[in-house]
């Protein structure tokens, strides 16, 4: 059985991670770390301590109203992409812990464009 390393628990909500396949599970914000659970094999776990967790990225759509995924970037570990059933309430109980300025918005799909643009110019113009 897994072990939870929270000794409260601030938020539980359905959420689903994104590895390849999608998981769902259940996704809790407790005062030690960020923890999944799959639904099916409770065994499948993930617990991100807040200490490891280096930001949060946030995908934001129509003007900041709808965000409908996000990512956990860790220190040491990669990322893990979440979306659960209300991410606002979700941020906000994870910004409680981590504070807002690790909590940030992604780039949209023309910014990316922007940026390797403006980076192929670069590198184009400064060898020439």
């Amino acid at each position: 059985m897994a072990q939870s390393q929270n000794t409260t628990v601030d938020l539980t909500m359905p959420a689903t991670m994104f590895t390849g396949l999608s998981i769902t599970g259940s996704m809790m914000v407790g005062d030690r770390a960020l923890e999944f659970y799959n639904e099916r094999n409770v065994e499948d776990y993930l617990q991100i301590p807040w200490d490891q967790i280096d930001h949060i990225d946030a995908s934001v759509m129509f003007g900041g109203r709808v965000i409908p995924r996000f990512a956990v970037f860790t220190k040491e570990n990669g990322h893990f992409s979440f979306s659960g059933r209300n991410n606002h309430k979700l941020l906000r109980a994870v910004r409680d812990h981590i504070g807002g300025e690790k909590i940030v918005r992604s780039a949209t799909f023309f910014g990316v464009m922007r940026a390797g643009f403006t980076g192929l110019f670069r590198r184009l113009f400064r060898r020439g």
